[in-house]
């Protein structure tokens, strides 16, 4: 019996929450049709930026998805039995975040009647392709590893099945980051670096999904969410990651740096080219790293209030570096003929404009909604909750 379904109040609660969740995802499914009957003119994309802010939203689902489901893989392939009753939710969260983010790409990209032609031929030669395996392949090895998690009698399946789902995790990261990693036209990709560096970001910002959804889900059933000595190892793992997350950014731009033909792309990104400047340093930089890395190390600062609004500020300035990063570097010219100058009525060679239109917004918070139901359904069907107190085992080898 899931606990979201043993009281009263827990009952309403959901009812509304998913009623809510529901509403939203309506709205922007609304959003999807307009765009899709007026086309890119109501949009504020062109044609030098052609993925918009909905990109923003599914991209970070995405990579979310993949970094959600390392608290399972810390229990299961890891063998750290303390994280192990967290895994139910991990996965589910992995599915619903994936579900959420494919929903905004597939309406963002126009003619969402056609997937079944993308899913069904393939050009292995195209990295969209390889993707469309991954992702499909994502939800088949969640869906085999809850039900491993679940059933007592296939639970020996569950640290196989973890092994493969964490492989495929790591590969379906790289596959995301090597959509941008190959584009070799733009000058803010085309590096080997960006999947190491998706990777890095998907830790982050999959664990602060996975802290907030934890502490909301429980609260909702009228639970405590943590166990203080597991809180505490679940804090220290979150700045663990946002520092390598910050690492991995700084390596990237840095290699950018060192490369002459890079320099006026990274004066542009990092300095001239507002707003991406700002969203950079004081959003994703600032707000989305330094503070959350001063919340869970200060000692005063130790309770699941301060932890929360570190992990949202992850999220927050999540969305301010992909903005910068899909956005900014997309308005920068594209190099079709490396050495000569183009220009034409299609504004070549020039810096490009975006201003996000509205239908856009709603259709990027649609697919967050959508996750948010998806992981709010699966919570009250299936008992995924883990329990309010979970005994930390003495250091030592795990067994």
């Amino acid at each position: 019996m899931s606990a979201l379904s043993r009281s009263a109040s827990a009952r309403r609660a959901f009812w509304l929450l998913l009623a809510a969740g529901g509403a939203v995802v309506a709205v922007a499914l609304g959003a999807a049709h307009y765009m899709e009957e007026h086309g890119h003119v109501v949009t504020g994309m062109n044609n030098q930026v052609v993925w918009g802010l909905p990109h923003v939203f599914a991209i970070f689902l995405i990579v979310a998805a993949s970094g959600a489901l390392n608290v399972a893989s810390v229990g299961s392939v890891f063998g750290e039995s303390a994280y192990k009753p967290l895994a139910p939710l991990s996965v589910l969260l992995t599915v619903a975040l994936l579900a959420g983010g494919l929903m905004v790409l597939v309406l963002d990209l126009g003619r969402p009647e056609r997937l079944v032609v993308a899913a069904t031929h393939y050009n292995f030669r195209s990295i969209f392709a390889w993707n469309m395996i991954l992702y499909n392949g994502l939800f088949a090895i969640c869906a085999l590893y809850l039900w491993s998690l679940l059933e007592r009698r296939l639970g020996a399946l569950s640290k196989p099945v973890g092994i493969a789902a964490f492989a495929w995790r790591v590969i379906l990261t790289t596959g995301t980051g090597s959509i941008f990693g190959f584009l070799v036209a733009r000058s803010a990709y085309a590096s080997g670096l960006i999947a190491p560096l998706f990777i890095a970001l998907s830790l982050a910002w999959g664990l602060a999904a996975f802290y907030l959804a934890q502490c909301g889900l429980a609260r909702l059933a009228g639970q405590e969410a943590w166990d203080e000595a597991l809180h505490a190892r679940v804090r220290r793992l979150l700045a663990i990651f946002v520092i390598a997350a910050l690492y991995f950014v700084a390596v990237h731009h840095m290699t950018n740096l060192y490369w002459a033909r890079q320099g006026a792309f990274e004066r542009f990104i990092l300095v001239t080219g507002a707003p991406y400047p700002a969203l950079f340093w004081i959003g994703f930089v600032g707000l989305g790293s330094v503070v959350p890395l001063a919340l869970l190390f200060h000692p005063r600062l130790a309770g699941p209030r301060a932890t929360a609004a570190a992990a949202l500020l992850v999220s927050l300035g999540a969305l301010a570096f992909l903005y910068v990063f899909i956005i900014g570097g997309q308005a920068w010219p594209l190099e079709i003929f490396p050495g000569y100058e183009a220009a034409s009525s299609f504004r070549d060679g020039q810096v490009d404009g975006y201003a996000p239109s509205l239908p856009e917004l709603l259709l990027g918070l649609g697919g967050v909604a959508a996750s948010f139901v998806i992981a709010l359904a699966g919570a009250r069907v299936l008992p995924i909750l883990a329990p309010p107190k979970v005994a930390i085992p003495a250091a030592g080898p795990a067994k």
